[in-house]
């Protein structure tokens, strides 16, 4: 997956469909072959304490279907759009590979994180020409639903790094994701004394970080840091760390004349204007009247949720990809709404309000109970766990948990298919591991 934004430049338009959804066919056929073993007998259901959750929140979505009428195709492609990572989770629990397979394929994609760094990183010096050959521009469709959209290239070429991922910003997610996973690591006593290569991904994938400019990445890998170092472990450390980092910003602050006020993203930003713009009255006036993030996190809830706020108004209807790859602009003219961020795009850039408007608050309450739950079941075992790796997978979710809880108010990260599937892989794979413990 984190390469195939690339791969598919390349693919022709004839058989561009199956190329970019053969790897989610794949899930859907482990699912069928599971569910067959399941009910042939061949092998035990393994309940787990999420099912319950899921299960009530599955339907929510089918009486959200039902109660607003949602055209079939509507509803099952945005059904899919929240779904089809969330059962990652459970085809890992009822597969439970062993904790041999999920540590080579750990080692593997901390791999991957070393070779998306050093191109992203190699993009800031090379510039154009490097950016030319791995953006993908053009769009795809099949017939009037929208396969992948063209990416347009509105910053400086070599200013902000892709890498392979398409996006400045899903680099950022990506790395930010494994980065907090090996810190998890980082603060696990046996697996850095035995891993003491693993400082070496951070002085990698940090800097590449940086300089993918996507600040949510930024802030949801220092929350997660945060989480892990102080918060959990309690290092003195990260606390002076922290301290030195605050006084850093302050005096840059004090010795640059930003008028934090006033800064708005335009072509030739630093770093410390990317960075403080995140708090400029400028940005959040221009994103309201630019029908932007701030936009949809006034009127979601004063327009949208107030108009449905039990069921919402079903998948596929409201603010998610769904509703932008189909163009299905219903929900937003009934409410007198623009179609999405610049009143064009169909998404609102928030994932959370997103599900809030098609799933309901009933639907968020169950959403957030598996999610939520998730987040204390690996802390638990953060705390309680014997086994180094356990607790360092542990600490990793906890925190990768954390950062896309953030992330998700700046962006449709849980249908990323670069982050979302990770981020219910290794849930999975926490929860096996668990069990093996116990056993």
């Amino acid at each position: 997956l984190p390469f195939e934004s690339v791969l598919l430049k390349f693919v022709p338009d004839d058989i561009y469909f199956f190329t970019r959804y053969g790897a989610e066919a794949l899930i859907y056929l482990v699912a069928a072959v599971v569910l067959w073993r399941i009910f042939s007998g061949k092998q035990p259901y393994r309940a787990t304490r999420f099912d319950l959750p899921f299960l009530l929140f599955l339907v929510v979505l089918l009486a959200s279907t039902m109660v607003n009428l949602v055209p079939p195709t509507i509803a099952i492609l945005g059904a899919r759009q929240i779904l089809r990572f969330m059962i990652v989770f459970f085809l890992v629990v009822q597969i439970a590979p062993t904790k041999l397979f999920i540590k080579k394929l750990t080692w593997i994609m901390f791999w991957i994180v070393v070779f998306q760094s050093l191109l992203g990183i190699s993009q800031s010096f090379v510039g154009e020409s490097l950016d030319a050959l791995l953006l993908p521009s053009e769009e795809r469709a099949l017939g009037s639903i929208v396969l992948t959209e063209g990416v347009q290239q509105f910053w400086d070429p070599g200013s902000r790094v892709f890498a392979t991922l398409g996006r400045y910003d899903r680099l950022g997610n990506f790395l930010y994701i494994f980065l907090l996973l090996a810190t998890g690591f980082l603060f696990t006593k046996k697996m850095i004394e035995k891993h003491a290569w693993l400082p070496w991904l951070f002085a990698v994938g940090v800097p590449a970080m940086v300089l993918t400019y996507s600040r949510s990445s930024w802030f949801a890998f220092m929350f997660g840091f945060v989480l892990i170092g102080l918060l959990i472990k309690k290092d003195r450390r990260v606390l002076a760390g922290l301290g030195a980092f605050i006084l850093f910003l302050g005096f840059v602050l004090g010795t640059s004349g930003l008028n934090v006020s006033l800064l708005a993203e335009g072509p030739g930003q630093t770093l410390s204007e990317r960075f403080y713009e995140s708090f400029s009255y400028a940005r959040w006036r221009g994103e309201y009247y630019g029908l932007g993030r701030v936009f949809w996190f006034i009127h979601t809830p004063l327009s949208v949720v107030a108009a449905s706020p039990i069921l919402g108004f079903g998948p596929g209807q409201f603010g998610g990809g769904a509703a932008a790859a189909l163009r299905n602009t219903s929900v937003y003219e009934e409410l007198g709404l623009p179609y999405g961020v610049f009143g064009t795009e169909g998404f609102i850039d928030n994932n959370w309000f997103s599900l809030w408007g098609e799933t309901g608050t009933l639907g968020m309450i169950f959403y957030l109970w598996f999610y939520g739950g998730l987040f204390f079941f690996a802390l638990n075992v953060a705390r309680e766990s014997k086994d180094p790796f356990t607790q360092s997978i542990a600490l990793g979710v906890a925190a990768i948990l954390l950062g896309i809880a953030f992330n998700g108010f700046t962006s449709t990260i849980l249908e990323i298919r670069t982050s979302a599937f990770y981020l219910w892989l290794y849930a999975g794979f926490l929860y096996v591991l668990v069990e093996k413990e116990r056993a």
